[in-house]
């Protein structure tokens, strides 16, 4: 039976209601770094992020072993780099030219390379959890680095686990149960930082692992007849309003301070990405008001051209412009140049590298047996 999502386009078979969800979660990102009041939880968009990677990616896995009977490694990592490392690539090598403006933003701890050292091989997280270090502009780049380690440990991990394995319910439970261990361990774990900084364990591999292992479990029962006729019902629609409000609600639930309470890692966090699990999950299933809104033109490709580069690009301009432009102004001046840039980079960064990454795409036949779904997840 298969998955059947409320809107997506007929040029790439995408499902739009999910480029339209990245859109609302990078502006979350950007207003957050940019202290617009409101939106002091707006960083809760990365775990948006998060829940999103481990839900495409395991769908694409899974749709590929139901086609072929494996799932090829190689490819699959390549693919990766071709559409993630040439932005990042262009963002390093700027701003490590310009690091002797911007490389201090928020005190960073690194020289200039060896911030971009740490950015190019994905390792922000591990200095930030383990080593206290910061990389100042490039300190975003912690996200990029759980998401590229997730990617090189989750493929070979869930075809173990369907050689072992096999059942989805099984599945479904050994992540369920990592996700309780990462929860607890981070409660044991937490120490309030000083000065307002954002404790360690939020920038760890393993103990903040756990909107990641609830996508990646979203696919799974969503991958299942039952999972999808349970969405495809009113439970479809029951999530789509329960995980807005949660993801949405979460800007006022976590407050200020926030850094400095154990309940925001171990029952705050988490509930955001639970939400993001099921918001997800009503969007690709049910159609509704949201998904309509979600799947506009604009909001749907912004989404899916602009949310990584103005991701990378964003902080940059932060440095370079608030300093000299400070209040409202300022801000507009970053959210322009930031809109630009990242619409510069998605066209001649990102293009070719995009083109050369459809080498390695699905074959013609394999396409024929793809669900909408699926297909859009060669996009991912």
């Amino acid at each position: 039976m298969p998955l059947a999502p409320p809107t997506t386009s007929t040029r790439r078979d995408r499902v739009l209601p999910l480029d339209g969800l990245r859109t609302i979660a990078i502006a979350f990102v950007v207003l957050y770094h940019l202290h617009v009041p409101g939106f002091g939880s707006g960083f809760v968009g990365v775990n948006v992020f998060f829940v999103l990677s481990g839900y495409l990616i395991t769908t694409l896995l899974l749709g590929e072993h139901a086609r072929t009977g494996r799932i090829r490694l190689g490819r699959f990592w390549v693919r990766r780099i071709l559409r993630l490392y040439p932005t990042l690539l262009a963002v390093v090598v700027v701003g490590t030219a310009l690091w002797w403006l911007i490389g201090d933003y928020q005190g960073s701890t690194m020289s200039a390379l060896g911030a971009a050292a740490v950015a190019l091989t994905y390792t922000g997280n591990i200095a930030r959890s383990f080593l206290g270090e910061s990389q100042g502009v490039f300190s975003p780049m912690w996200s990029l680095s759980m998401e590229e380690q997730f990617y090189i440990v989750w493929p070979p991990l869930i075809m173990l686990l369907i050689a072992v394995v096999a059942t989805r319910r099984v599945m479904v439970a050994v992540l369920g149960a990592l996700v309780v261990a990462s929860v607890v361990a981070s409660g044991l774990l937490f120490e309030a930082p000083g000065g307002g900084s954002t404790p360690n364990i939020y920038f760890s591999p393993v103990l903040n692992v756990a909107p990641l292992l609830l996508g990646c479990g979203l696919a799974l029962v969503m991958g299942s007849d039952k999972g999808r006729t349970l969405f495809q019902g009113r439970l479809g629609t029951a999530a789509t309003w329960v995980g807005l409000a949660g993801v949405v609600g979460s800007l006022a639930a976590i407050g200020s301070g926030w850094q400095q309470s154990v309940t925001t890692f171990t029952v705050m966090l988490p509930g955001v990405a639970v939400a993001s699990a099921l918001l997800i999950g009503g969007l690709v299933s049910r159609p509704s008001l949201l998904a309509r809104v979600l799947s506009l033109g604009p909001v749907a490709w912004a989404g899916r051209a602009l949310s990584y580069p103005i991701y990378l690009w964003h902080v940059v301009f932060i440095a370079l412009i608030t300093p000299v432009v400070p209040g409202a102004l300022g801000m507009v001046a970053v959210i322009a140049a930031s809109i630009v840039t990242a619409y510069l980079s998605h066209r001649f960064v990102e293009g070719p590298a995009l083109r050369l990454k459809e080498r390695f795409g699905t074959s013609a036949q394999e396409a024929r047996g793809t669900t909408p779904a699926d297909r859009e997840l060669t996009n991912a």
